[in-house]
């Protein structure tokens, strides 16, 4: 379903949520797809289990080494500190926005839609999110709804979003499909 697509993972070099990286990175090559890991920073990036230290993953480029021309979809994990710490760097909240500019689909999970708020791409659109930011996701113009897996077509691309780990089965298989087309 993926053969032949390029699903850039854009992280911080610290604080990403493991399993919210590491399942819809399986998903994707176990669809075809060749996930890469971006981040802000080259080396290894440190996920985490909540606050616990979890694995480090290396990176494959950093954001200014790559274009939204390369890839055919954006992941973007959570975790409280990965999209508080990209929401900071512009590199990082352009590349995010790039998505929706070229219109490819973008798949988003807990925390991640921070740097989606950022970069002033969720007004209009239908998402969900870990709980504690539908105000935030509000006061940008989204409409928030508590549901396990939303795949939004209310704008120039597709945008799959997920609350929580809970819901990695239904957000990895919304993702991998809004990504195949």
């Amino acid at each position: 379903m993926l053969q032949g697509k390029t699903v850039a993972f854009l992280v911080a070099p610290e604080g990403v949520e493991q399993v919210e990286l590491t399942e819809p990175w399986t998903a994707v090559e176990q669809a075809g797809g060749a996930p890469r890991l971006i981040s802000t920073k080259p080396g290894r990036v440190q996920a985490f289990h909540h606050l616990d230290k979890g694995d480090t993953f290396e990176v494959d480029a950093t954001v200014d080494q790559v274009s939204v021309s390369d890839f055919d979809g954006l992941v973007l994990p959570g975790g409280v500190a990965n999209p508080d710490f990209l929401r900071t760097v512009p590199a990082a909240v352009r590349f995010a926005g790039d998505f929706f500019s070229a219109g490819k689909p973008v798949a988003v999970i807990c925390h991640g839609p921070w740097t989606l708020i950022e970069a002033d791409v969720v007004r209009g659109r239908t998402i969900t999110s870990w709980p504690s930011l539908q105000t935030d996701l509000r006061n940008a113009g989204a409409n928030w709804v508590d549901q396990e897996v939303v795949t939004c077509t209310e704008g120039p691309n597709t945008l799959v979003s997920s609350r929580k780990p809970d819901d990695l089965k239904a957000f990895c298989q919304a993702a991998v499909d809004a990504i195949g087309g």
